[in-house]
């Protein structure tokens, strides 16, 4: 039976006829006796791992000497060098890491369910970034150059970020998972591009941070930051206990949350709080290792069940194994030196994920992966007035209908960023006057002022036009095939392949300009991530946690390979990692304005489709939509447009992000707003590059770090401005 064949008043199907996708659900009983077992497994293996934490080592310190100096056996304690391997080396740095971990799989857990969101991770409250920019800070301005130092910096960045973030999603009586995942991702984009500044304009910032990112337990020396981060990590454990049973209750609605007593927002707050403790912590420990809390996460939903306390339980424990293993591995595989630990999370739980992700119990991971940014409580309007009928165009038997709210907000864009070229044009050239720019933007005027404007100025801007679009564009498309407003597509592994073939590129012929790299490059990843998915999976899903899995372990490689580069070759990469339309002009702007005027129309052909997806796909088959064929179009739409858009001015991600939801924000929630996306995108990349050339005299920021400094606000200003009365 196809599902074109599902019919709303059928009955039900004999069970001969289809095979259920998943198994049922098993009963509590059942489920109870099954996660026993996973627990005792769980600590066993969680005890190994400290075992073997402990005997591992730089120093000749085996098993035996550790058992002797534990137990204390023939005055063991008393040898000097055994005090110093054993009881200031390896036992603070295996408790450390055990904490760390557990810290971190509880977070993320609890992030995934106050979110209802299994994408949801550690850095979504704006941790990572906080932390990285407090880093960034006292290395860049005060000269801070110790661990304790970093640790210090690490953990207010990591509080003032979240702190922002739970301001933000709890203002005029909002506080849900819609704010809290936005609010969340604005703060974190702006830090991070802050950061990047910081680091664009500091060689020596740049230097250390590099390091620091990776993540590593190497600094754990001694007892004196566990100790005076315990307490911390003691109460974030404990804000997570307390919230387990509001949290359980909220998974049924905040209405039902609320007559059973609880307050929605407040649990919301809390968790929050906790995440924050226990994720501050763990960074300024052992640096950011953001993957991990998803990956927790997930491991612990599949094999505890969803519910949350086994999930916040079993998520601690598979954390805390998981950095214990990953460290030991980090001690071994590189002697005498020590791997990122970042790196080895990434190697262990790439695969562990997309094993889990593949398995038929993948479903059990599905906590409503709808659009987490919708609205929880309907927004109560007034009766509406009398409107005028939307335009329709019409010749024979064709018609085509405008909706009047979008074809404004399209030629409010259009108008914004032909006002946007001219001001870049401008920009740099202080003896031309802006009406001397315009006609020469359109080649009237003096011939000296024609030539230096669209020989010098403008091929950058059509770069950054065409560049623009194509990432508005592909962030609309995986958002609608996703139905996720998280997701991008550096979800899908595009904007990680394309970095590397550029990169490699780059490295064989010494220059960025190899555009077609980009687009090589994110097929080649996608293809990849499809193949090892098995297909799209319902609504893609599965696409995009192994896409987000390989993003993961790229993105470690990457930053590895910039942190064993010279100072100078590895600054140069992180800027056009950033993103820059630094060198660009006609000739790389042409393949991408002609794959635009190709991929653009296809789809606005698509988009009437695309809506169809946002309901059920039994609901798009009754339609007359097939599923399947639409999302694959999506997808090779997105990654083309995607490809493109890296291999002229690097992975600009936040524009992916930001400019289908600013254009849905504009143009209404009634279509998927394709082009105004791609509108958007390019007016956001134009603004970006004009301030990144002029806000600081003699420095050029990149267009990249520009995007997620401004557009972060911006994103903030929509959230805030929504109308909840």
């Amino acid at each position: 039976m196809t599902s074109s064949q599902v019919g709303v008043h059928e009955p039900p199907a004999a069970p001969e006829a289809e095979a259920p996708a998943t198994p049922p659900p098993a009963p509590p009983r059942a489920r109870r006796h099954r996660t026993w077992p996973v627990a005792t497994g769980a600590v066993v293996v969680l005890l190994a791992l400290a075992a073997l934490s402990l005997s591992v080592g730089a120093g000749e310190v085996g098993p035996g000497r550790v058992l002797d100096y534990l137990l204390d056996h023939d005055g063991a304690r008393a040898d000097g060098r055994l005090t110093l391997v054993v009881g200031e080396l390896r036992l603070p740095r295996t408790l450390t890491a055990l904490l760390v971990g557990a810290a971190l799989g509880v977070a993320g857990a609890q992030l995934q369910s106050v979110t209802r969101n299994p994408l949801a991770e550690t850095g979504l409250l704006g941790v990572n970034a906080g932390a990285s920019l407090g880093v960034v800070l006292g290395v860049s301005v005060l000269g801070v150059q110790t661990s304790y130092g970093y640790l210090a910096f690490a953990f207010g960045g990591a509080v003032l970020a979240s702190t922002l973030v739970l301001l933000i999603a709890g203002s005029r009586g909002g506080g849900s998972p819609m704010r809290l995942v936005l609010g969340g991702s604005a703060v974190g984009a702006t830090f991070g591009g802050i950061t990047g500044v910081l680091i664009v304009n500091s060689p020596e910032a740049y230097d250390r941070y590099r390091v620091w990112v990776l993540g590593s337990l190497a600094g754990v020396e001694g007892w004196t930051t566990l100790r005076q981060l315990a307490p911390v990590l003691g109460v974030g454990f404990l804000l997570a206990l307390l919230t387990t049973r509001p949290l359980t209750a909220l998974a049924l609605g905040d209405d039902l949350a609320r007559g059973l007593g609880h307050r929605p927002g407040a649990t919301r707050a809390a968790v929050a709080v906790a995440v924050t403790l226990l994720t501050a912590s763990a960074v300024a420990l052992a640096g950011p290792i953001s993957f991990l809390g998803l990956l927790a996460g997930f491991l612990a939903r599949a094999l505890a069940g969803p519910r949350t306390g086994q999930l916040t339980l079993f998520a601690g424990l598979f954390g805390a194994a998981v950095l214990t293993g990953a460290d030991v591995l980090a001690r071994v595989v590189a002697r005498p030196f020590e791997a990122p630990v970042s790196v080895i999370v990434a190697l262990i739980g790439a695969p562990a994920l997309i094993a889990i992700v593949r398995s038929r119990r993948s479903a059990a991971l599905a906590l409503a992966l709808g659009d987490p940014a919708a609205e929880a409580p309907p927004a109560r309007r007034s009766e509406p007035g009398p409107t005028a009928p939307d335009p329709v165009l019409r010749y024979g038997t064709w018609s085509l209908l405008l909706p009047r709210r979008a074809l404004l907000a399209g030629l409010g864009l259009a108008a914004a960023l032909l006002a946007a070229v001219v001001v870049s044009a401008h920009a740099g050239q202080s003896e031309l006057g802006l009406g001397t720019t315009f006609r020469a933007v359109f080649g009237q005027g003096e011939r000296l002022d024609v030539l230096l404007v669209q020989k010098f100025r403008l091929g950058r801007i059509v770069a950054g036009l065409a560049a623009g679009a194509a990432l508005g564009l592909a962030g609309c498309l995986t958002q609608t095939l996703a139905r996720n407003r998280l997701a991008t597509p550096e979800l899908l592994g595009v904007n990680d392949g394309a970095t590397a073939a550029v990169l490699i590129s780059a490295t064989a012929s010494g220059t960025f300009g190899a555009w077609w790299a980009g687009p090589l490059g994110a097929l080649a990843a996608v293809l990849v991530v499809t193949l090892v998915s098995g297909g799209l999976g319902a609504r893609g899903y599965r696409v995009l946690v192994v896409g987000l899995a390989m993003s993961a372990l790229a993105s470690a490689v990457i930053q590895v390979a910039l942190a064993r580069r010279s100072l100078n070759s590895a600054g140069s990469l992180y800027v056009w990692t950033s993103g820059s339309l630094n060198g660009r002009d006609y000739a790389i702007a042409t393949p991408v304005l002609i794959g635009l005027a190709v991929l653009v129309p296809i789809a606005l052909a698509v988009a009437r489709r695309l809506a169809v997806l946002r309901f059920d796909d039994s609901v798009a088959a009754s339609l007359g939509v097939d599923p399947g064929r639409v999302r694959l179009v999506c997808l090779l739409l997105a990654v083309a447009l995607a490809g493109l858009a890296v291999g002229v001015c690097g992975p600009v991600g936040f524009v992916a992000l930001a400019a289908p939801v600013l254009a849905a924000r504009l143009a209404g929630p009634a279509r998927v707003p394709v082009l105004g996306s791609a509108l958007t995108g390019a007016l956001l990349v134009v603004l970006a590059d004009t301030l990144g050339r002029v806000l600081i005299g003699g420095v050029e920021i990149p267009v990249g770090i520009v995007t997620t400094v401004l557009g972060g606000p911006f994103l903030l200003w929509v959230l805030l401005s929504r109308r909840t009365n």
